[in-house]
């Protein structure tokens, strides 16, 4: 697998490349701020922006999935962007690849963006808890604050880390950042910055 192991409040886990990280001693695999449908959002108001971010970031997901073997998936919020993202071919390609992961147990912690887009529509079998959602010694959450229940795995601020090279050149990428009692994982969404 093509993962870096480390150990985090006592258990090991993986951190994927594809953004996410699995916990083997659950079989689950974290992933944050999806934002479903955020394209589709941005050309609802006029904005000509690509299509198939989705899609790619769906594909992405299945190869996290097929690489870990995880038998469950938890989303640490932000799962669909926003109410006008909920477009017909979004909820179409993304109701598509849920059937093909029907044997994947999904759970959402909800997050800032969930209370506006709503829980995800329920033909999707994705179930919808609020903060924490309390896995072995993780609390899982949306926002990176502190709980009493355990080492906080969350998202929401999107971390990344700038490389500059000699020559002016500069690359943003997303990256995991840990501190003493909370975890925040990178946004998921190749359309997140």
């Amino acid at each position: 697998m093509n993962a870096l192991r480390v150990d985090i409040a006592g258990e090991p886990v993986d951190l994927l490349p594809q953004r996410a990280m699995y916990l083997p001693a659950h079989d689950t695999l974290l992933v944050a701020d999806l934002h479903w449908g955020k394209a589709a959002t941005f050309r609802a108001s006029y904005v000509p922006i690509p299509t198939g971010s989705t899609a790619a970031d769906l594909e992405r997901l299945t190869d996290a999935l097929r690489q870990t073997g995880a038998q469950q998936l938890i989303v640490l919020g932000d799962l669909l962007h926003a109410r006008a993202g909920r477009q017909p071919g979004t909820l179409d390609t993304i109701a598509e690849w849920r059937a093909a992961h029907a044997q994947v147990a999904m759970q959402l912690v909800r997050g800032n963006h969930d209370t506006h887009a709503g829980d995800p529509p329920s033909a999707l079998d994705i179930g919808c808890v609020d903060a924490p959602l309390v896995i072995g010694p993780f609390a899982c959450a949306h926002h990176p604050v502190a709980h009493t229940e355990g080492y906080t795995l969350a998202g929401h601020l999107h971390p990344n880390v700038v490389l500059r090279g000699r020559g002016q050149q500069r690359l943003r990428l997303p990256c995991f950042v840990f501190g003493t009692s909370v975890g925040i994982l990178p946004a998921f969404s190749s359309f997140t910055g």
